[in-house]
């Protein structure tokens, strides 16, 4: 799990990246489509896609001459269990600590 999560926080540290999964969220989109907001190339693009592609969080496939580009449903959901894991371990020293600042002799 941790080379996943490598791949996910590198594939996601890049502002790029990051905006092409904030587009698909609104749906499947081209390349092209993707490229324009961005005012990135073509080939740009389609070197983040394939960034993102590695990690699962996007597939692409070619419908004609076109290449569409969608969201893996459940893509992001190794980085969500890694931080819901890291919350949890912090959450639960925050309680003792509370538990023991408590604690009538302090």
């Amino acid at each position: 799990m941790t080379a996943s999560i490598d791949r996910l926080f590198h594939a996601l540290g890049d502002p790029t990246r990051r905006a092409i999964v904030d587009q698909l969220t609104a749906g499947p989109q081209s390349v092209s489509g993707l490229s324009e907001p961005l005012g990135i190339t073509l080939t740009a693009v389609s070197q983040h896609l394939q960034i993102l592609e590695q990690c699962d969080v996007v597939v692409t496939e070619k419908s004609g001459r076109v290449r569409i580009a969608s969201l893996v449903p459940d893509g992001l959901r190794p980085l969500e269990t890694w931080a819901r894991q890291r919350r949890s371990r912090l959450e639960r020293q925050l309680d003792r600590l509370g538990e023991w600042l408590e604690q009538p002799e302090r």
